[in-house]
């Protein structure tokens, strides 16, 4: 029996009835001619239609009332292959790569046409030979998850695998990571490792590499050849900066969040321009020399997740304050308006939460700015109530940064002394 991943009913019947399988290359005349490899589907999709990826490397569905002709070029047999020899050059300096995921840490199988986990140093050469040219690159896999899947266990995970690292002979450490979530992962590495000698580098894809417009192998060239050309430490972000190839941006790891859902220069750094920008072998630093992290590395790795993240809207219900505070939670972080409000019907619950013993931290939700909150009257009244405003950090890593606080803590005073303090450039000056 063919394998026929996910094909059933009318469209199996077809495929065995013209011997076709996954991973074969076919051709196909239709209302117009295709060419391409046959892809495995959902099993829950229709029985129709069957799926081609073609040469540009995006996938096409052809429904079978359609198609006129059906031709087999070549076969998904796959005669095997010399193993790929890992180059190395004990000239060149090392990197460490770190695979938890996401789009940039696979490759195109195109036997099959299906992107998989390319992990291997000889994948990452065989993949991006110009690596080679650069550093030698040990390849590890810590996980392999989606990044909406990642929490903070993982986050400790990472770290401390980093932690161990830390007399190692890297020059950098880079983190492959999916974008959706990325910038909690930075935010928790940045106050658990501050201090750490090497940069560590968080690298990620928008647009998977079967399609002509990735993103993949031009950030991650970018991620090592910064942390092979720059002499400084910290967490970064390196991602696209702008729609063209020319340049790549690197973040600080508490100033950048995700701004576009799809688009290649969807994280940007909030309220400045990128710590650097990297385009080719020229690095452009934009950051003060004096904002990178200089004192003694001592980690600091534990984390607290009764911490809540709350964004008022009109009509919030105050009554999910007291349902916090009942379920045990630790810390609010409120994202607030324009320059840190809440309306006052939720006065009586902050209140009831600051007599009990609750860490309150006001962000806003304005993308920009900083949060003032003696300007206004309703400000200094929440001020009164306990909140304590938080500046400019951005809503998401004060959420991180709290988790952290409480965990590295032995009392609520201890934590609001750890969030007040800039650890990991978080707070712009």
């Amino acid at each position: 029996m063919a394998d026929l991943k996910g094909y059933k009913g009318k469209s199996l019947e077809f495929l065995n009835k013209n011997n076709i399988e996954i991973g074969d290359l076919i051709k196909i005349i239709a209302d117009l001619s295709y060419t391409g490899i046959l892809m495995p589907r959902y099993e829950t999709s229709q029985d129709s239609h069957i799926v081609l990826k073609l040469k540009s490397g995006y996938n096409i569905g052809i429904e079978l009332e359609k198609i006129e002709k059906i031709e087999k070029i070549s076969s998904a047999e796959k005669s095997l292959e010399e193993e790929s020899v890992r180059k190395t050059n004990s000239d060149l300096p090392k990197i460490l790569l770190l695979s938890t995921g996401g789009t940039i840490a696979s490759t195109v199988d195109y036997r099959t046409g299906a992107v998989t986990p390319a992990l291997t140093a000889a994948d990452l050469n065989d993949t991006v030979p110009e690596i080679s040219e650069i550093a030698n690159v040990d390849a590890e896999v810590l996980f392999s998850e989606y990044s909406e899947n990642l929490q903070p266990k993982h986050w400790i995970e990472t770290a401390k695998k980093i932690n161990g690292l830390v007399d190692s002979d890297y020059k950098g450490i880079i983190i492959a990571h999916g974008t959706d979530t990325m910038h909690y992962t930075s935010a928790f590495l940045s106050f658990a490792l501050s201090g750490f000698p090497i940069p560590i580098i968080l690298v990620g894809s928008q647009r998977s590499s079967d399609r002509p417009s990735s993103d993949a192998a031009v950030n991650l060239l970018a991620a090592i050849r910064f942390a092979v050309n720059v002499d400084t430490n910290g967490v970064f972000i390196v991602m696209h900066h702008n729609d063209t190839d020319d340049a790549i941006a690197c973040h600080f790891g508490t100033r950048v969040r995700k701004n576009h859902t799809s688009k290649r220069s969807a994280f940007e750094t909030i309220g400045d321009n990128p710590a650097f920008v990297i385009n080719e072998d020229k690095i452009m630093r934009n950051a003060a020399k004096e904002f990178f992290t200089t004192e003694q590395f001592e980690p600091k790795l534990q984390i607290d997740t009764k911490v809540a993240l709350v964004k008022y809207h009109p009509g919030y219900d105050p009554k999910q304050i007291d349902d916090l505070i009942e379920s045990g939670y630790k810390a609010i972080i409120f994202e607030g308006t324009g320059l840190g409000h809440i309306g006052n019907t939720m006065y009586n619950a902050v209140k009831k939460a600051n007599e009990k013993g609750l860490f309150l931290g006001m962000t806003s939700q304005c993308i920009d700015g900083r949060t003032r909150m003696t300007v206004y009257e309703s400000g200094r009244d929440l001020m009164e109530l306990g909140i304590t405003p938080l500046e400019d950090i951005i809503p998401e890593v004060a959420l991180v940064k709290a988790m952290w606080a409480l965990g590295n803590s032995e009392s609520i005073e201890d934590m609001k002394k750890l969030m007040l303090q800039n650890t990991a450039s978080e707070f712009t000056e």
